[in-house]
């Protein structure tokens, strides 16, 4: 930029028409008008100065940017674009009867963030890998005998979505013991401990000291992590092993080692029930220290011997916990109802009993009270029916039998009662009635209220 008065060919000549602070309009020679930042004029210029404008290009600017970007290009390209993540290679670790074991190689994810690790079953969805980034390895159990399964991994990351190899497999059948993994525990026999494992390699089976994800069963003959040689030492405790402890929480069978032996005798998975650690002929598993102690119902009830179980009609005596019903009621007889608010009360079989023997009385002049008797014989229908006449009427107070000596007695037929003249008797009074009405008497006896105004 310059303000000569001979322009150079490669500028322009503008004058100044109006300067403000931050911005010039410069007029030229054509008619042009533009805006020009007043900071890029030269210092003196005023309104009216004629200014020369003049535009280079800057070749050597433009190939140090472009060199600058193409670098930034290169970077990223070898940062995000050469290395990502790389599928896993899914393989068998262990099989049994029931379950597999499954295993792959650390996740490898260069730049992308990890979204989810899925395994799939039979080509659907069985469940996400807990811990991705550090779990290599997998225990699927509650399979079938003797099935073919396929599985797969899915690993899902901000970069795509990489499937691994579908692993095809078989389940053992019961002939099968190559799937057992034994971890020993503290044998004290060493020879037994020895040709347990002699019967495992015939088996091709495999053992371990530490529990790892694939193990089956933990094999040993006393819960002490005390080998025998300390034991024969004198440093011997009851204290369990770690092993031990940790073979409880996995819920993995504690067995003895007979058991290996037995497997490899029969040439087959025998059932672990009889070997159970502390379970034998001679130490059965409610022998001392193997039992647990029990419940204070259980001490309490008696114990019927399996070998003669008490049957009655070919039904077992375990449901006579409560007492029979009577047997003895007649069958025209309803039952005894229960002593419970606004019900008639109906008499027991004995009260009934006493009852039927009350005879009418005589006077001392040999002439019988037709009238009482009746209403008495009435009274006693209705008592034990629990049901009321229209006209019934109670009977007047006389003697007892005890204290007056009777002259005579005559039984008296009873009348025929049909259903149209019987009524039921009004229900007792309840004891919260009776206790209602107190709380009525007691604000009877209240003085009058009086009204008060409130202005």
């Amino acid at each position: 930029m310059s303000t000569q008065k001979s322009p150079s060919p490669d500028s322009f000549t503008f004058t100044v028409g109006k300067l403000d602070a931050g911005m010039a309009i410069l007029l030229g020679e054509r008619a042009h008008l533009i805006e020009f930042p007043s900071i890029l004029l030269p210092l003196g210029v005023t309104t009216g100065s004629i200014v020369n404008i003049a535009v280079h290009q800057n070749h050597t600017e433009e190939k140090k940017r472009d060199a600058e970007f193409w670098e930034l290009q290169d970077d990223i390209v070898r940062e995000f674009g050469q290395a990502t993540p790389e599928a896993l290679k899914l393989q068998l670790r262990n099989v049994t009867q029931t379950s597999v074991t499954l295993e792959w190689p650390q996740l490898k994810m260069a730049t992308a963030k990890l979204r989810s690790l899925d395994i799939y079953k039979n080509g659907n969805r069985l469940a996400s890998i807990p811990s991705p980034l550090t779990n290599m390895s997998t225990k699927l159990s509650g399979l079938d005998i003797n099935t073919e399964y396929s599985f797969q991994l899915i690993l899902r990351t901000t970069a795509g979505t990489y499937p691994s190899n579908i692993l095809r497999l078989r389940t053992h059948a019961m002939t099968d013991t190559s799937g057992i993994s034994v971890c020993f525990g503290n044998v004290q026999d060493s020879a037994l401990l020895e040709s347990a494992k002699e019967a495992l390699q015939e088996m091709k089976a495999k053992w371990s000291d530490k529990i790892q994800i694939d193990t089956t069963h933990f094999v040993c003959t006393t819960p002490a992590a005390v080998p025998p040689a300390a034991q024969a030492a004198g440093n011997a405790t009851t204290s369990p092993g770690l092993e031990y402890q940790r073979a409880l929480q996995l819920s993995i069978p504690v067995v003895q080692p007979q058991w290996i032996l037995a497997c490899h005798r029969e040439k087959k998975m025998v059932p672990i029930a009889s070997y159970y650690l502390g379970a034998s002929p001679s130490s059965p598993m409610s022998a001392h220290p193997f039992s647990r102690p029990q419940s204070m119902s259980q001490a309490s009830l008696p114990r019927v011997p399996h070998s003669a179980p008490a049957t009655t009609g070919g039904r077992s005596n375990n449901r006579a916990s409560l007492p029979a019903p009577s047997r003895n009621q007649h069958p025209t007889q309803s039952p005894p109802a229960a002593s419970f608010a606004n019900q008639p009360h109906t008499a027991s079989p004995e009260t009934r009993a006493r009852t039927s023997r009350i005879e009418p009385t005589v006077e001392e002049d040999g002439e019988t009270e037709d009238a009482t008797s009746d209403q008495e014989q009435d009274y006693e229908l209705v008592r034990r029916s629990g049901e009321m006449k229209r006209d019934f009427k109670f009977p007047a107070t006389r003697p007892s039998a005890l204290d007056a000596p009777t002259t005579a007695t005559q039984p008296q037929s009873l009348k025929p009662v049909t259903p149209s003249n019987i009524e039921v008797p009004p229900p007792p009074p309840v004891e919260k009635e009776r206790s209602l009405s107190s709380v009525e008497d007691v604000d009877e006896e209240v003085g009058p209220t009086v009204d008060i105004p409130l202005n």
